[in-house]
């Protein structure tokens, strides 16, 4: 095949570089430089084990990366894998590697690790991080996890069961749960009951395949494993994956459930013709404590002072209709009698005092009061 020339240098002085005995640090550069040139290359130029190997590299460092997932080098990374092996799965499209008339038997070693192009794409672009695409990116990782779980099932790699969509799920719920409510909450405990019985047995087979496979993985990335060995590795990985699948179709399908609710809330609500304000409504129990006790505010004269009196006075109603006014003697008699008061009670406060001034004088103080003691 063509490469390019600057990759071709390289290599070459790489090889010279080892027969004629250079710095580890000078081989480092070199290597560097033709890592680099070797991720630049056309894709059209890459065989297709090469562009999966890179995109299956490229997502174990992002399951393995530490850096936040909104960081632009984790995303250019996840946006470079998604591609690889987009390109990788269009590469097995155009060669026909797999059928349904096949056996997995039938299927070369070589091209049993294509069979977990869907589930490494659906993995990268659940790490996606374009937060108003979310919706877009769940539902496409959903179809790349079902179609890997499809063709999965189509070779027999395992016993499981293909998870039905929540409506599904809704329809035949409804269609075959009886109406008694005994007879619905024993089925829903059941349910409830297998389902994580199901999950303990996952987790459980999910552990012993990853300890298989630390075990061969070594053997079968140095190149030092026969097929037999290289087999049982891509086996143990689908079976690894469809376990994650499986717990991955469940976590996506109430995700998006939660999506579709935000994104029905965040509608613009359509634009309606102005009106003119209305008048607030009025509560009985206000009206009938706004008889008693007042309207709460300060009321606005209606009328004036000259006006309410002029009313008053033409109904009769003044305080000063129909009472007799009193004359000027009558007032003088009243003033001459209250002096005639002031003075006869002057003359009996008067005697009083001299009588008390009397009768101290003949007793001395604390007279009468000897509590008995002579």
């Amino acid at each position: 095949r063509s490469v390019p020339p600057q990759c071709w240098l390289t290599g070459f002085h790489l090889r010279v570089m080892a027969a004629v005995g250079v710095t580890e640090t000078e081989k480092e550069a070199v290597m560097e430089a033709e890592a680099t040139c070797s991720q630049t290359e056309p894709a059209e130029f890459r065989k297709l084990s090469d562009i999966f190997e890179s995109g299956w590299k490229l997502h174990e460092e992002a399951e393995s990366s530490n850096e936040p997932s909104n960081s632009d080098t984790f995303q250019r990374k996840v946006r470079r894998g998604v591609e690889l092996l987009e390109q990788a799965t269009r590469m097995v499209n155009q060669l026909d590697l797999f059928s349904r008339n096949e056996e997995l038997e039938e299927i070369a070693t070589a091209d049993v690790k294509y069979l977990l192009l869907p589930v490494l794409l659906g993995a990268l672009t659940m790490k996606l991080g374009n937060s108003a695409k979310r919706l877009e990116h769940v539902q496409k990782a959903q179809v790349y996890y079902m179609d890997f779980l499809k063709r999965c099932k189509d070779y027999n790699i395992m016993t499981f069961e293909i998870p039905l969509k929540v409506e599904n799920n809704e329809e035949h719920n409804e269609a075959s749960v009886p109406n008694s409510p005994g007879v619905c909450s024993q089925s829903s405990l059941l349910s409830m009951a297998s389902k994580r019985q199901a999950k303990i047995e996952r987790y459980n087979m999910k552990k012993e395949t990853e300890a298989q496979l630390k075990e061969i993985k070594s053997n079968v990335c140095s190149g030092k494993a026969d097929d037999e060995q290289t087999r049982k590795f891509y086996l143990l990985n689908l079976q690894r994956w469809i376990n994650t699948s499986l717990e991955e179709i469940e976590s996506i399908e109430q995700e998006i459930e939660i999506l579709k609710r935000m994104e029905g809330t965040k509608r613009p609500q359509s634009t309606r013709p102005q009106r003119p304000p209305m008048q607030p409504f009025i509560l009985t129990q206000d009206a009938v404590q706004a008889k008693v006790f007042g309207a709460g505010y300060p009321s606005l004269p209606t009328m004036t002072v000259d006006d309410w009196y002029e009313q008053h006075k033409k109904q009769g109603i003044l305080p000063d209709q129909g009472v007799p006014r009193s004359h000027p003697g009558d007032e003088e008699n009243q003033d001459q009698e209250a002096e005639n008061d002031n003075e006869a009670d002057d003359e009996q406060a008067l005697k009083n005092a001299r009588d008390k001034d009397d009768w101290k004088d003949t007793r001395r103080r604390g007279y009468g009061n000897r509590q008995n003691m002579g």
